[in-house]
């Protein structure tokens, strides 16, 4: 295991109904073809050593018998491989039938799971074969294996990697209003496995896959799911293999139904430790007289991550799923900034319009918002301030896109200000420092604040979630407004927001502006332009926004070491930046992560949009004067290794 991530398998084997001795020989085919493609908890279908469809020739002695003698060689199969290992099969005890989990590894036997909840409906007539789990657990003396633990209530866990606790429950059993896995749950399992034989009806896979991820998501678990398939009688039901990988609210893998296709999925048992950990209402119960814990072991290898990293964490994958999530997004911040004026009886907004992205969303949002109060738009003060840096495409874009929404459009030159305050503190005017820089921002502020107070309006914030991350923030310029629209949102979100916005907008001039906005490179404009151009440019100062808040989603939201963070953003950006370059910036971002926090613990009110945020009003209580030592240390650690 690497950084927390276990690969698993859903596998089914093509069975002959009642021949154990052909399934087991399938079975241990595809045993070791999953192992040697690296998994280590793999899953197969429900009695799947017999068929599930055997139907009376489960009161066959011989039957039985052969399916124990099948386990024993599936059993001893298994030696020499690492991991865990779920195989369905009917086991007799003290006359009764249960229909089972076998769970082994390595060459040992570690327990039996019967399954809790019998059916006894429609197709299934499972009642007539099998009896329902008994309460608790008890040791089997079995002479193939000798001592066995039987019992619904058993945790398997990895030696290695303590958090990794496996339990199983089959098929019905998730169905039911009262699932086993619940219990599992809160017991410690960190990974649930479901050994089903699940029919397929016309719709049923569409309820199944919504039944196993929002399982997954309500446990806050991963949970492999292996269904019968092809194999089975179809006497009078026909069996998929509809296989299904899950973590925490989140689909994996799927298999292709009627395929009996092998699926594989690398679940992040670390990051659902850190979810649990955040869920202060998900309490573990430790009750060491009722669950029983046997071990088992998976040996360190490093493999390369097969599994999807999104390289935009903050942003929806597929457009559909983009637009519905953008519009929440606008609603949610227009309506943030409605409450505030309405509570504050404010019939004015005064907002800082520079011709950049952050300005345009919060101009953008604060249409919204008065259109909501059914107030003009004229309302809205935006006020242009050029001094030293500013460029005409910006200055140009700033007025138009105003003028397009029907604000009112203010200009302040705040040149002669800035050079009688230079004056009056001493400042040389060729000296391009951070005085020059944070003189012309502070002034800004200034000007908008005393505007605000003019015309009894408040001052709307425009700075983004990526830069108070980075403090990449004049503190008390830009750093300071009455409400902040974009507080919790990411620099690489801010730029969707905006091209939803172009895309979706009527007016085919505004779109225009806006395109070119989104085409202007990122730039506070503090400097003076190179031949009309921009000449600071902020992602060739502190690094790609893309990686800062890839940094910052897996700092915050799962509690990752920067070591677990470069993995990742490893295989996120496989073939766009050099393995130096993200050692470089998130190296960056640490330092000033925790060097800036003074600027957090004051921020404005403003509204969480996502499950990141760096409010110190709840999201973000972290002192400002806190060590980044350990975090330094390990990025040092990382960048020895890599110049090794």
């Amino acid at each position: 295991m690497q950084y927390g991530f276990v690969k698993a398998a859903a596998l089914a084997p093509k069975i002959k109904v009642a021949d154990t001795e052909y399934n087991a020989g399938e079975i241990i085919r595809l045993m070791k073809e999953a192992h040697g493609n690296g998994a280590r908890i793999l899953v197969f279908p429900e009695l799947c050593v017999t068929g599930y469809t055997c139907g009376d020739l489960f009161h066959q002695e011989l039957l039985l018998t052969g399916a124990r003698q099948a386990l024993q060689e599936i059993v001893e199969a298994s030696n020499g491989m690492d991991g865990l290992f779920f195989v369905g099969m009917p086991l007799e005890v003290e006359g009764k039938l249960y229909n089972t989990a076998a769970v082994f590894s390595d060459g040992r036997m570690l327990g039996f799971v019967p399954k809790t909840h019998v059916p006894n409906y429609s197709e299934f007539y499972e009642r007539r074969h099998f009896t329902e789990a008994p309460r608790g657990n008890r040791i089997l003396e079995l002479p193939e294996w000798g001592a066995v633990p039987f019992g619904t209530d058993q945790l398997f866990a990895c030696t290695g990697f303590p958090a990794l606790k496996v339990a199983a429950e089959i098929c019905e059993d998730v169905w039911t209003p009262g699932p086993p896995s619940i219990r599992h749950a809160m017991h410690g399992a960190t990974v649930v496995v479901n050994l089903s034989a699940s029919d397929e009806i016309t719709g049923k896979d569409a309820y199944r896959r919504d039944l196993i991820r929002m399982q997954s998501g309500h446990l806050v678990c991963g949970y492999i799911y292996a269904s019968a398939g092809e194999g089975e009688s179809s006497t009078d039901l026909v069996f998929g293999g509809h296989h299904l990988i899950c973590e925490n609210g989140s689909l994996l893998k799927e298999s292709e139904r009627f395929r009996n296709e092998t699926i594989y999925g690398e679940i992040d048992v670390e990051r659902l430790i850190g979810e649990r950990r955040r869920v202060s209402t998900f309490d573990t119960v430790y009750d060491e007289n009722q669950y029983l814990v046997s071990p088992f072991a998976i040996y360190p290898e490093e493999r390369k991550l097969d599994r999807f990293v999104d390289k935009a964490p903050f942003v929806p994958g597929n457009r559909a799923e983009r637009e519905k999530r953008c519009e929440e997004i606008l609603s949610i911040q227009s309506m943030g900034l409605k409450k505030r004026m309405e509570h504050t009886n404010c019939r004015s907004a005064v907002i800082g319009i520079s011709g950049g992205l952050d300005s345009t969303l919060a101009l953008l949002v604060t249409v919204r918002a008065v259109d909501l109060l059914g107030l003009p738009r004229d309302c809205i003060t935006a006020v242009t301030m050029p001094c030293f840096g500013t460029t005409d495409r910006t200055y140009t874009n700033a007025c138009e896109l105003t003028k397009r929404l029907g604000a009112n459009l203010m200009e302040v030159d705040i040149r002669e200000a800035v050079t009688t305050h230079f004056r009056d503190i001493g400042q040389d005017m060729e000296k391009h420092d951070v005085t020059y820089e944070n003189s012309q921002a502070r002034e800004r502020t200034q000007v908008l604040m005393d505007t605000a107070n003019r015309l009894g309006g408040m001052v709307i914030g425009t700075g983004d979630m990526s830069e108070l991350a980075l403090g990449w923030a004049t503190y008390n310029g830009d750093h300071m407004s009455m409400y902040g629209v974009n507080a919790s949102v990411p620099k690489t979100l801010v730029r969707h927001l905006v091209r939803y916005y172009a895309d979706t907008c009527k007016d085919s001039k505004l779109s225009e502006i806006l395109l070119d906005i989104l085409d202007t490179p990122v730039s506070p404009e503090l400097l003076p332009p190179k031949d009309g151009k921009i000449a600071q440019k902020t992602e060739d100062l502190v690094g790609p926004y893309e990686l800062h808040d890839f940094f910052l989603y897996y700092m915050l939201r799962f509690g990752f070491a920067p070591d677990k963070i470069y993995y990742l953003a490893r295989a996120a950006f496989q073939g766009e930046y050099e393995d130096q370059v993200i050692l470089k910036w998130l190296n960056t971002f640490y330092r000033r992560f925790f060097a800036q926090q003074f600027k957090r613990s004051c921020l404005p009110d403003g509204p969480k949009v996502g499950t990141v945020a760096v409010s110190p009003r709840g999201d973000l209580r972290m002192p400002s004067d806190a060590s980044a030592r350990l975090w330094l240390d390990c990025m040092n650690k990382l960048m020895e290794k890599d110049t090794d």
